[in-house]
């Protein structure tokens, strides 16, 4: 290890109680976004630019993409830029972390309040420590402690702290990379430390496509006594989502050991009717489906299988009742990500994170694919490499959420080290 990076590594473990205390009171404030029936990220936003009011970045830019939902009328994404040692033109780091969090379920499979962290066995629990809390800190406390050294770094760090990942970046990096194309470089490396495994030797360069879709069937309400008075839309929808898991999974069975697990996947996930007596046969069922599907699939092949075999089912229960013919089947896209060509495994930005994690760790990093979506994939759309690494206990949108401490400071240690290397 060279003594520039000793220093920055001893300089960020003194850095460790900041770090935790910086934490704990970003948890506080439940960033939910609203589609979840949350305000946002406003208030988190607001926490954060007072955190680094007093540091010497460079510059720091707030850009706020319209949401009237949310509070203030704005889903926030901030830039902070800690300029390298020849300045503007010093090529360029991207750290991306995201704001918000997910809603934290079943109150009582908490231990303790979601938003009212508690720092235990070196751990900081709450909802959001893992997923995005400690990346970000740990992104913060690399460029604190290069400051604090008054150490120039070989590259400009760009720390992007954005709205709406949890929900589809609709209102964050794709707003950016819509609205602001001229924040981004082809030759910028990028940086999301949203997804890794326990010991931070997975790098993701890879992922699958992303396709939820919400399948709507419409029948007639009536007396559970006098079925056949009506149409029971819950039956209907039975028969479509069994058929369909069956099709999607024999269909589509192709393995890519890049991948864990190495198959699409195609997974029922939410229902509901309107029934709310065991006499009602109900007139309406929902089911959704969250879909991870190998880039070798393309997701219009997939929902075209889907509205075929709705046609089917609607064939097979076909009733006319008062002049209407029944079932009704939609299908509704509730989010779609086709994924792009990989990052490039041989890339500067792979390069540089498994000499970073050797030098820091003796470890050495292995490369891969995952099912979940980060917002990597909107870089590697635009041509740029991006890689997805962090060190996780992978406790992200459970109940009893934590940070281990270590993972955090470890982490920043190696973010620092991207820079300098």
């Amino acid at each position: 290890m060279s003594e520039v990076l000793e220093k920055v590594s001893l300089e960020i473990e003194g850095l460790r109680e900041e770090m935790v205390n910086t934490l704990v009171e970003l948890i506080k404030i439940p960033a939910i976004s609203p589609d979840y029936g949350g305000e946002g990220e406003y208030e988190k936003a607001q926490k954060l630019l007072e955190t680094i009011k007093d540091w010497p970045f460079d510059r720091v830019e707030v850009y706020e993409a319209p949401d009237e939902r949310a509070k203030n009328g704005v889903r926030p994404s901030i830039l902070a830029y800690y300029y390298g040692e020849e300045g503007e033109k010093s090529p360029r780091l991207w750290i991306l972390t995201h704001l918000d969090v997910v809603p934290p379920g079943d109150l009582s499979k908490w231990e303790t309040d979601p938003f009212k962290p508690v720092v235990k066995d070196g751990k900081v629990y709450g909802r959001g420590a893992e997923d995005n809390g400690q990346s970000l800190v740990a992104s913060l406390y690399a460029v604190k402690a290069l400051m604090n050294l008054g150490i120039r770094p070989k590259r400009t760090i760009i720390l992007a702290f954005v709205s709406d990942e949890e929900t589809g970046s609709h209102y964050g990096v794709e707003w950016l990379i819509k609205n602001h194309p001229e924040l981004f470089k082809k030759d910028d490396l990028v940086l999301v430390p949203d997804g890794g495994n326990e010991d931070g030797t997975f790098i993701e360069v890879a992922e699958k496509s992303i396709l939820w879709f919400k399948l709507k069937v419409k029948g007639k309400q009536v007396h559970a006594s006098m079925p056949d008075k009506g149409l029971n839309a819950h039956r209907v929808a039975l028969d479509l989502a069994y058929h369909l898991d069956k099709l999607l999974h024999e269909k589509y069975n192709k393995k890519d050991e890049l991948f864990e697990p190495p198959e699409s996947t195609f997974e029922p996930t939410m229902v509901r009717n309107p029934a709310d007596s065991p006499n009602i046969a109900p007139g309406e069922h929902e089911v959704v489906f969250d879909c991870r599907v190998l880039p070798d699939y393309s997701l219009d092949d997939i929902l075209n299988d889907v509205k075929a075999l709705a046609e089917e089912v609607k064939e097979r229960h076909r009733k006319e009742i008062e002049d209407k013919v029944l079932p009704e089947i939609d299908v509704e896209i509730l989010q779609r990500l086709d994924a792009p060509a990989p990052t490039d495994p041989n890339s500067e930005i792979v390069v540089l994170l498994k000499e970073a994690i050797k030098k820091l760790r003796g470890k050495e990093a292995k490369v891969g694919g995952i099912g979940g979506g980060t917002f990597a994939a909107f870089f590697r759309k635009l041509g740029v490499p991006a890689v997805v690494w962090a060190t996780l206990d992978e406790t992200a949108h459970q109940p009893n959420e934590y940070a281990k401490i270590d993972n955090m400071v470890e982490d920043a240690k190696v973010m620092a080290a991207l820079a300098l290397l």
